[in-house]
């Protein structure tokens, strides 16, 4: 049934108050139902729902932020070359993240700024009013960690952040290391050189440990290969084809970056090496990439969707002035077996 006419006068806004009016409920339950701040049972929602419909409401957020201080945005930055992060599709890791984090950003009426690498972060930023951060797996010296921290920004990390975030997503580098070293392994892979970038993340720590663990373990010899994340591919394939050519013996490699497996595959074509017969090849991060290259690489399964949507929620509570544990735990990472180790 259709409900009763409102009788505004012409042009003139819809306020919170002309919606509770219409809904039959207090003004504090339609602000909470539009801010998802607090739980509204689904009767009244679909009252206030409909109310808004008809009445053609629509949120003056400039007012609203006026009255509470705040700029209803949040930002995803990364230090990391768009050449590892992005790369020529633009449809790496960060659009991953990027496209979940927003969307949960907007269940609760904030908006979501990807901010890349830039030059001059200090500066670029100084201007920009925002409520909270989303910081993808930080360097040690990461530009961008001194400058939230001085901003006094509540900053949730995904990934390790050597402790310097509010809180942080663990995505478990050490199970993943052992899920990719322990099926190199089982594959026969005896002389597998780590490659990785050289910045100082905390996953390039962990997964250097657990592999010169189990290089100890097994009596392989360690080869660790760190390759400069903004040169990308092109510099995964020179190192290797360096390696290479120094005459070491190679029959499996494991290269957590997607960017620098894909390098890697370049730099074993051009050694006339073939994958996987002569050397078989693994990834972290199951992307396009991975899914892409010839022939495509196993890789992990990251759970990157709910692990961006968790650690947005997280930074939200926080921006509210909630409790948010420290560490919010990721899903198991999956082995995602496909030709290259086959």
């Amino acid at each position: 049934m259709r409900m009763k006419e409102h009788g505004l006068p012409p042009k003139r806004r819809a306020t919170v108050i002309d919606v509770a009016r219409l809904a039959g409920v207090s003004p504090g339950t339609v602000s909470n139902a539009i801010n998802g701040k607090r739980r509204v049972d689904a009767e009244t929602r679909a009252r206030i729902d409909a109310a808004i419909r008809e009445l053609g409401y629509r949120p003056n957020m400039a007012a609203r932020g006026m009255r509470t201080g705040r700029a209803n945005t949040i930002a995803l930055f990364s230090s990391m070359s768009t050449a590892v992060s992005a790369g020529p599709s633009r449809l790496g890791f960060m659009m991953e993240i990027a496209a979940s984090a927003s969307l949960t950003a907007l269940t609760r009426n904030v908006a979501l700024v990807l901010v890349p690498p830039i030059p001059d972060p200090e500066a670029a930023l100084g201007a920009v009013p925002l409520d909270g951060a989303l910081l993808v797996e930080p360097a040690r010296d990461d530009p961008f960690l001194p400058i939230l921290a001085a901003r006094a920004i509540p900053t949730v990390a995904i990934g390790g952040a050597h402790d310097a975030a509010s809180a942080h997503v663990d995505l478990r580098y050490a199970d993943t290391a052992d899920l990719l070293i322990g099926h190199l392994h089982a594959r026969g892979a005896r002389h597998v050189p780590l490659v990785i970038g050289s910045s100082a993340r905390r996953y390039y720590e962990v997964f250097e440990a657990r592999y010169l663990d189990h290089a100890a373990r097994t009596g392989m010899t360690p080869r660790i290969l760190r390759i400069d994340e903004s040169r990308g591919e092109a510099a995964a394939e020179a190192g290797l084809s360096a390696l290479l050519a120094q005459g070491h013996r190679v029959d499996g490699l494991l290269v957590p970056v997607d960017a620098l497996a894909t390098g890697a595959l370049a730099a074993l074509r051009r050694a006339g090496l073939r994958v996987p017969e002569d050397v078989r090849v693994a990834t972290r991060y199951n992307g396009l990439r991975a899914q892409a290259a010839t022939p495509p690489l196993t890789a992990v399964e990251l759970h990157f969707d709910a692990v961006a949507s968790a650690a947005t929620l997280a930074l939200l509570d926080l921006i509210d002035g909630l409790d948010v544990p420290q560490v919010l735990t990721a899903e198991s990472p999956a082995l995602i077996e496909r030709a290259s180790t086959r």
